[in-house]
């Protein structure tokens, strides 16, 4: 009885909380700790985000693209304190948007919420892409471009089902595909590293005499991509902040969690995978194109390889269920605002499982749209789907500036979680290291290809900001709200 009478006035107390930063909402406040950390490492997924890039990254950099993953981890983590600072003050759903609102104002926060809505719909069509090779070698049947359209599809469409069915299920879903992709993971990379290692652990320092222009690092760079492509999804801690309770304690530690474990986790996997390669040179030299195959063709038998398949296969499916639902919560945001059109529907929480039914809904057809857009387009939507990186971190970077923005007009962080006197050194540090990241994915790296391939994720990054420029402009979409703007450094 005491517990239930606790409980019910930490959710009056969160409620409160809310409604004295100017909104009130029916969202189920049903997702602990580990579950709304479980949500985040599933979208950063350890398993999807290493074993993707893995293969092109050791060939273009070699066994010392093992250390991106240190620095760029610790780059990021630069970034999740700062978050951490600004979701402990301001835990409302769809993250990046609302607090983007309140540290700098309406148009900056519709631009935020604009990149970082088309940078999550693309994403969450390149995961179910990339799930198809593994579902198709899952089920015994030979992958090809219209099998993983249709896998992309389907698994698409069960990730909005399973979203539509309500925060719990979710949460238990996202801390299935945790558990099932944290264990696989260290089974796996336990295993190579006991029976299948190959190489010693002084390969890490060899470059193989790579090198671009007779120097190491620019080939270095372009293999940290693997790292830069990975660490994100802390955020999305953030996007359900209102389905969790007392919010400005558990999401900054559920956001921290996910940094120091999902990396953990994927810089064992990266480790084991490298010491398993037979022989790196090859992949260095370009003989073996697809080191995974053949690491896992060695070390694995048709059953084992199966139950590796199943692993794979389940991060996929929580990692497409993890950013729909932030990208769905992101809408959401965006309409109880009255930002976008046809907010009324899409503002709506279902009566039943208290979730935003109609945003849902839209964050699984443009998602499928984009995958087959992709299938007769295949050339233009790796292009798109480069950029879904790019567009995440600068929407990232958007929030790390803003926040010094705020700080110089006098705001002092007041929640939960502060830096305190480390708040402007973590804040210069996160900026310095994002924009690094932004350049260094967007560099040209092929000299000998047509100017639209080598500069075409800064072309699509472009269109990208236009198009929601023009919108902005034309239908003044951040005049229609009443929610508070540009508050942060003002006294309560």
């Amino acid at each position: 009885m005491n517990s239930s009478i606790s409980s019910t006035a930490a959710v009056d107390q969160d409620a409160e909380q809310l409604r004295a930063l100017g909104y009130t909402s029916n969202f189920e406040r049903s997702m602990s700790l580990w579950q709304n950390f479980a949500l985040g490492f599933t979208y950063l997924s350890p398993v999807v985000g290493v074993y993707t890039l893995f293969g092109l990254c050791l060939a273009a950099g070699g066994p010392p693209m093992f250390w991106s993953y240190l620095l760029v981890g610790f780059g990021q983590m630069l970034v999740c304190l700062i978050f951490c600072e600004v979701v402990s003050q301001y835990p409302i759903s769809g993250g990046v948007y609302p607090w983007a609102r309140r540290l700098v104002g309406k148009k900056w926060a519709w631009m935020v919420g604009w990149i970082y809505a088309i940078s999550l719909c693309v994403t969450i069509a390149a995961v179910a892409l990339g799930a198809g090779p593994y579902i198709a070698n899952l089920l015994g049947f030979e992958s090809s471009p219209v099998t993983n359209t249709l896998v992309a599809l389907v698994l698409t469409g069960a990730a909005t089902v399973l979203n539509l069915s309500g925060t719990k299920l979710l949460a238990r879903v996202a801390m299935f595909g945790f558990l099932c992709e944290l264990v696989g993971a260290l089974l796996i990379g336990g295993y190579l590293l006991i029976f299948e290692r190959h190489q010693p652990l002084s390969v890490l320092f060899d470059t193989f005499d790579i090198s671009i222009d007779g120097e190491y690092w620019p080939a270095f760079l372009a293999a940290s991509l693997a790292g830069m492509f990975l660490y994100y999804g802390f955020e999305a801690c953030g996007d359900v902040a209102e389905e969790t309770p007392n919010p400005s304690r558990q999401v900054p530690k559920a956001m921290r969690m996910t940094i120091w474990i999902g990396g953990a986790a994927s810089i064992f996997a990266a480790l084991a995978l490298i010491l398993a390669v037979p022989d790196i040179a090859a992949v260095v030299s370009g003989q073996d194109k697809d080191p995974m195959a053949t690491i896992f063709g060695a070390a694995f038998g048709p059953v084992m390889s199966r139950a590796v398949m199943a692993v794979i296969t389940v991060s996929f499916v929580s990692c497409v269920l993890s950013l729909q639902a932030s990208a769905s919560r992101l809408l959401y945001a965006y309409a109880r605002d009255e930002m976008l059109m046809g907010s009324g529907v899409l503002k709506k929480l279902s009566p039943t499982t208290h979730v935003p039914t109609a945003a849902l809904m839209v964050c699984g057809v443009l998602p499928a749209i984009i995958v087959c857009v992709g299938f007769y387009l295949q050339n233009a939507i790796a292009l798109v789907v480069s950029f879904a990186a790019i567009g995440i971190y600068l929407a990232f970077q958007m929030i790390v500036g803003g926040v010094i923005y705020a700080r110089l007009r006098g705001w002092t962080p007041k929640g939960q979680f502060t830096l305190g006197r480390w708040g402007w050194p973590v804040n210069i540090a996160a900026l310095c290291y994002g924009l690094f990241a932004i350049v260094n994915m967007s560099w040209p790296r092929t000299p000998d290809a047509p100017w639209y391939v080598n500069y075409g994720i800064v072309l699509v990054g472009a269109i990208v900001i236009l198009v929601g420029l023009v919108y902005m402009v034309l239908f003044r979409p951040y005049e229609k709200g009443t929610a508070p703007a540009s508050d942060a450094w003002k006294k309560a």
